[in-house]
């Protein structure tokens, strides 16, 4: 095995291939991600100036069925930096991260920290959210930079839910 340094040490790096044909837990959305140009357009709303938690959680109320994973991660970071707990049990909130869960596939290292840390900031507790964050980010570890994958742990301790392979893979 690896050292940890010697993990955290590598930065940038190419996420792994998509598993092809492989049975998940994660629910699958109905419909495909929206085309790029909206998906731009949603990330502006997510990260403009005048984005609150509302008007935030109010777009993945309408729209977040249809987010590419850049946005879910996105969103549930601007979340829990904007709102914190304020937002906890709002049921927007368990919509976001059953988006997050669907397409957590599509997800890179840097989106698993964004969503792992955003989620935790909030109080929440999903675990079958944290689960599934933690089996991605056990089979992307290395491509995690240093930051990622403190913000990742600190948001599986902030959330007490066990992350033992996720644990195992970064010891």
């Amino acid at each position: 095995h690896k050292s940890m340094a010697q993990r955290l040490a590598k930065s940038r790096r190419r996420r792994p291939p998509r598993r092809e044909g492989k049975a998940t837990e994660s629910p699958r959305l109905e419909e495909d991600p929206a085309p790029r140009g909206q998906q731009v357009t949603w990330g502006k709303q997510l990260t403009g100036r005048e984005a609150s938690a509302e008007s935030i959680l109010a777009l993945v109320a309408a729209e977040g069925h249809r987010f590419e994973a850049r946005n879910l991660a996105t969103a549930a970071h601007r979340v829990g930096k904007i709102a914190g707990r304020r937002v906890r049990g709002d049921r927007r909130l368990e919509a976001l991260a059953d988006a997050c869960v669907a397409r957590i596939d599509a997800f890179t290292s840097q989106h698993l920290a964004n969503a792992a840390w955003g989620f935790a900031k909030t109080g929440a507790t999903d675990e079958r959210l944290f689960h599934a964050l933690a089996r991605e980010a056990s089979r992307q570890i290395d491509t995690f930079t240093a930051q990622g994958m403190a913000n990742t742990v600190w948001a599986f301790a902030t959330a007490r839910v066990p992350a033992d392979t996720l644990f195992d893979a970064v010891a």
